[in-house]
C-alpha cells in the first residue's frame, strides 16, 4: 500500500479556485459584449425607481383616485405612429391642461427612443404623431401630471400584431 503525502487538498483547492475565478472572469467579458442597458420602466434608473417605490405607487394610487388614463390607440403602427391618450376625471369631464411626456422605446435596448413632447390636445384626448424606426415590440412610457398629481403609464405594443396592449 502506497502512503499518501496529502498534496490532493491543496491541488484540488488550487484548481477549483483557479477554474471559479477563470469562469467568473469570463462571464463578465462575454456579458460586456452584449447591448444590455438598464431598465428605465419609470424614465429613471432602476436604482431611484425601488428607492422611490413607495412614493410612485402612492402618486399613481392618489391619481387614480381623481382622473382616469386610457391608451385609446387603435393599433400601432410603423409607419404612421398615431399615439393618443384620453384623460378625463373621474365624473367623466375630460382633463385638457395636463402635462404629457411619451417615450417609445424598444425593450431593453435606447439606440431607437423617441421622446414625444407637446400633444395635440382636444377634448381630453392627447395626440402624438410620429414615425417609428421599425416595427416590432415597443414600450411605450408616459408621464402625466395634472397639478400636484402624477404617475406613470406604462404598456407594451407590438407593431406586427393587432393586439390589446399590456399595460404594467
Amino acid at each position: 500500500m502506497k502512503k499518501s503525502r496529502g498534496l490532493q487538498w491543496p491541488i484540488g483547492i488550487a484548481v477549483a479556485l483557479v477554474l471559479v475565478i477563470g469562469m467568473g472572469a469570463w462571464t463578465i467579458v462575454e456579458t460586456s459584449k452584449e447591448g444590455v442597458q438598464e431598465s428605465d420602466i419609470y424614465m429613471t434608473n432602476y436604482q431611484d425607481a425601488d428607492t422611490d417605490a413607495n412614493k410612485l405607487i402612492n402618486a399613481k394610487i392618489a391619481f387614480n383616485n381623481q382622473y382616469k388614463i386610457e391608451y385609446i390607440s387603435k393599433q400601432l403602427n410603423a409607419d404612421d405612429a398615431k399615439i393618443e391618450y384620453k384623460i378625463t376625471s373621474k365624473d367623466g369631464k375630460p382633463v385638457n391642461d395636463a402635462k404629457l411626456k411619451v417615450i417609445v422605446t424598444r425593450p431593453q435596448v435606447h439606440d431607437e427612443d423617441i421622446t414625444l413632447e407637446n400633444p395635440k390636445v382636444n377634448d381630453g384626448v392627447y395626440s402624438f404623431d410620429t414615425k417609428l424606426p421599425g416595427i416590432g415590440r415597443w414600450d411605450i412610457m408616459a408621464f402625466v401630471e395634472v397639478g400636484s398629481l402624477k404617475r406613470y403609464y406604462n404598456l407594451k405594443v407590438d407593431t406586427r400584431f393587432d393586439l390589446k396592449p399590456v399595460v404594467y
